[in-house]
């Protein structure tokens, strides 16, 4: 095939930009025109202004996709804060207890477990590589309509325009307009809990360590940042989230500092604050012929685990990976027997990670003394198992996911 193959990328968030500089990195490149559409603004980020609320937890084997295509260096050189060491612990416990999982990664031979780095930082390195490749991405461009004829989908846009399209890539969210236009189901739940986020001043060191507390109405997660702030995710009930939202500093200073169980002294908030509610959803196909979704658009997960960015990096990288196969082997990308491959590669692994994340959620929640005393020697086990162990975190790392 000798004609240009036209891929539109529908969401200009981490994933969706990720996969098309992917793309323009591929071995069939010259054979792609891609388009990159979102219906928000343009994201700005600013080394001089204050950290962001949005960060993501980015694992060893995603950093190593964006190295891959250039940015990681532009990255990790701004502000990106590395954590080396995790601890999660059971409110029943203590943080230095011998139920206490300890994961460092000196342990795997890796000389950080990941990153914290903000969503438009990401952003931001990524559209910059775009810009440099003359590859446009046209912010503030909803999608009015998408229809399939004959195996190939036009995507009616708001200025009339009707682009037709050899595969449409859906990385737009949870709520995937993309997805919802073709009829793709999801399989979704809601979780009694809402995730608080805002920015601490904590009175000890965070030590590049990432620190979680299962407590009975959520995980609360310490994450450090570069200027020794740690950002805070707090899954707790609804009500409890809205007043740690309206609460007077000192107020919100008590009741983390408390949630933490002090493991970093008294948390002083320095940062804007937001709440959103949590669910986990799966897509019931992930493609369909010239379709394909990726990220939250084919599957979100409860962030206990951080795990939602490195899931969506992983679908961008296995897709690309699909698309320039197929094209050197005379194969057209938009075909549903060659997005199988992608789908069979990315679909189980997924809804693995997906119901253990869930799983852990609702185990933790139990208030039940029993179930207590059997968490804390799961997790004992767990720190003596091995390779058991070792596996778990090789996932957790994004080590397996290409």
């Amino acid at each position: 095939m000798n004609r240009p193959f036209d891929i539109v990328v529908v969401g200009a968030g981490i994933t969706g930009l990720t996969v098309a500089a992917l793309l323009t990195h591929s071995v069939h490149a010259d054979q792609l025109r891609i388009t990159i559409v979102d219906a928000g603004k343009r994201p700005a980020f600013d080394n001089s202004e204050d950290v962001a609320l949005r960060v993501s937890a980015i694992a060893s084997g995603s950093t190593e996709i964006f190295a891959s295509i250039g940015v990681w260096q532009d990255i990790v050189s701004q502000r990106a804060c590395p954590y080396r060491d995790m601890r999660v612990w059971d409110s029943s416990g203590y943080f230095e207890g011998p139920d206490t999982l300890r994961f460092e990664a000196a342990e795997f031979a890796v000389s950080e477990l990941g990153f914290i780095v903000e969503n438009t930082l990401i952003q931001h390195a990524l559209l910059q590589q775009l810009d440099t490749l003359k590859q446009a991405v046209q912010f503030e461009t909803p999608i009015q309509a998408i229809a399939r004829s004959d195996d190939r989908f036009s995507v009616e846009f708001a200025n009339g325009k009707k682009p037709t399209a050899d595969l449409i890539i859906g990385a737009d969210g949870a709520g995937s307009f993309v997805r919802n236009s073709a009829g793709i189901s999801v399989d979704a739940w809601a979780y009694p809990q809402s995730a608080f986020v805002t920015h601490l001043r904590p009175e000890k060191s965070h030590q590049h360590t990432a620190w979680q507390r299962f407590l009975r109405r959520g995980p609360v997660a310490l994450l450090p940042l570069q200027d020794g702030r740690v950002s805070v995710v707090w899954s707790t009930t609804p009500e409890e989230a809205d007043q740690a939202i309206t609460a007077s500093d000192d107020e919100l200073s008590d009741m983390l500092s408390e949630a933490t169980d002090h493991v970093l002294g008294r948390l002083v908030p320095e940062g804007p604050r937001g709440s959103f509610p949590l669910k986990a959803q799966h897509s019931s196909n992930y493609v369909l012929p010239g379709l394909a979704l990726i990220g939250d658009a084919a599957h979100a997960v409860h962030p206990l685990a951080g795990q939602g960015a490195n899931l969506g990096l992983a679908d961008a990288a296995k897709l690309v990976k699909v698309i320039d196969e197929a094209i050197g082997d005379d194969e057209h990308p938009g075909d549903l027997p060659v997005l199988r491959r992608y789908e069979r590669a990315r679909k189980g692994a997924n809804q693995t990670m997906l119901y253990f994340i869930d799983s852990l959620n609702r185990l933790f929640l139990s208030e039940s003394d029993s179930v207590a005393k059997l968490r804390g020697s799961g997790m004992r086990l767990f720190n003596l198992s091995g390779p058991i162990r070792e596996q778990a975190v090789h996932v957790a790392l994004g080590l397996n996911a290409q």
